[in-house]
């Protein structure tokens, strides 16, 4: 059995390791963690949820102790940088973790929180500073933080800074480093722009890869109900009320969407909570942290929770919009099937969403199981993808999934608010148009 006593890591590290009860590296760890203390550039490629932050925080760690600089203000020996708040956070807290009882500073810089007490922390210098670009760029811009002397940088989660639109800004930040620095890139993906990010920062990097990119974790359960939009509230209330008991994480694509789900959701019933964009940190936090600890049972959220998100025993991940990144759904059903557990992810298609799913599937390359309708016919043309949505699938037949009987939802069922909805479009329109619509005479 491997072990992290023949990787030669401090004794505080391994005492920490003991403590916090890991006993074996998984594999990008045990490949990794020996490249990065020899000083080489690394590129890992790992599916989530299978350690990467301890693949690189115990070895930066274990480098910063052997030869002990006391930072300077305004400095940072290692620069980590994540692409959202709650990953940034998770990072901290683990590398803390490691760390706790020695002198290495761990600090933390992210958006969506006061800059001033980010700026005062600062001041005394970080052995390992953990940040967002975008704030990033805020402290460097008002000289609150140098990078001058930063000789370890690590791009968490580099596929989705890509997705997030950071390429620029990790360009700005690249000519800040120094030119003689060790560079690590993890990713769970592995895009086409992915190589520029490579080429620019990376020094013949030694390339890791323990599973193929995109590769869903084996003990994840799919399944697909072909859906109309309308019908995706009622279809998700039925099958969370057959599993009330049970930790689900919704996705939805919209910051809008979410939270009118989330409020829908409280409205039946369902205890509830949402995070995404519009939500302050502190909002946030609480909220995850009342999904962690049971006391709410739904957290409705945006792709801000696909990855970071560490969270023990979620046992459904319900796509009720599909992502159109493809990659975004391996990231999404991964939150769920953690630590050698088993999950269930089930995804809504309406006939809008076919090309979608049409992509995630050849990047799985698998077909997913159907659990609800049946698959649309074909693919609408983008010219009438807006007019075809709310069409009801008219093959949508009986099915069952886990005792969830989906019979009721065609458009004229008795769940049906297809009508509501389409009449209002029409008065919407008219409006629009200049029409003025007259009440009718009671």
């Amino acid at each position: 059995m491997k072990s992290f006593d023949i990787l030669g890591l401090n004794p505080i590290l391994m005492d920490k390791i003991e403590v916090l009860g890991l006993i074996e590296p998984t594999p990008i760890q045990y490949k990794a963690i020996p490249h990065v203390l020899n000083g080489r550039d690394v590129m890992g490629l790992a599916q989530t949820g299978t350690g990467k932050t301890a693949a690189f925080g115990l070895p930066i760690a274990h480098r910063l102790m052997e030869n002990r600089v006391k930072p300077l203000p305004k400095s940072t020996h290692a620069l980590i940088l994540a692409p959202t708040r709650e990953l940034a956070k998770q990072i901290q807290e683990a590398i803390k973790s490691f760390v706790r009882g020695s002198p290495i500073r761990v600090g933390m810089v992210v958006g969506g929180l006061s800059i001033n007490p980010q700026i005062h922390k600062l001041q005394k210098g970080m052995d390992i500073l953990v940040a967002t670009p975008g704030r990033l760029i805020d402290l460097l811009d008002r000289r609150a933080v140098t990078l001058e002397h930063t000789h370890y940088l690590v791009l968490d989660e580099a596929d989705q800074m890509l997705d997030l639109g950071f390429i620029h800004a990790l360009r700005q930040i690249s000519k800040l480093l120094p030119i003689q620095k060790q560079t690590m890139l993890f990713s769970a993906t592995m895009p086409k722009l992915m190589s520029e990010i490579a080429d620019t920062y990376l020094n013949q990097p030694i390339r890791i890869e323990v599973s193929p990119p995109g590769k869903v974790a084996d003990k994840i359960t799919q399944f697909v109900h072909f859906v109309t939009q309308g019908d995706k509230p009622d279809l998700l209330k039925k099958l969370l009320s057959h599993h009330q008991a049970k930790r689900s994480l919704v996705f939805s694509r919209t910051k809008h969407g979410a939270e009118k789900l989330m409020k829908n959701l409280i409205r039946q019933g369902f205890t509830a909570n949402s995070i995404h964009g519009n939500k302050s940190q502190g909002q946030r936090d609480r909220a995850l942290q009342a999904f962690k600890d049971g006391s709410i049972n739904v957290l409705v959220a945006t792709d801000v929770a696909a990855r970071g998100i560490d969270i023990p025993e979620v046992d459904f991940v319900f796509n009720f919009d599909l992502p159109n990144v493809p990659e975004n759904y391996v990231h999404r059903i991964g939150r769920t099937a953690r630590a050698g557990a088993s999950g269930i992810a089930i995804a809504f298609c309406s006939m809008t969403e076919m090309k979608d799913f049409l992509a995630i599937e050849r990047k799985i390359k698998l077909n997913i199981e159907v659990a609800g309708g049946v698959r649309w016919e074909k693919v609408p043309d983008e010219n009438v993808r807006r007019k075809s949505r709310g069409r009801r699938n008219k093959n949508f037949n009986k099915e069952m999934i886990n005792g969830v009987d989906t019979k009721d939802f065609s458009r004229n069922g008795p769940n049906s608010k297809d009508g509501e909805s389409l009449q209002f479009k029409r008065k919407k329109k008219k409006r629009r148009s200049g029409v003025r619509i007259k009440k009718k005479a009671s």
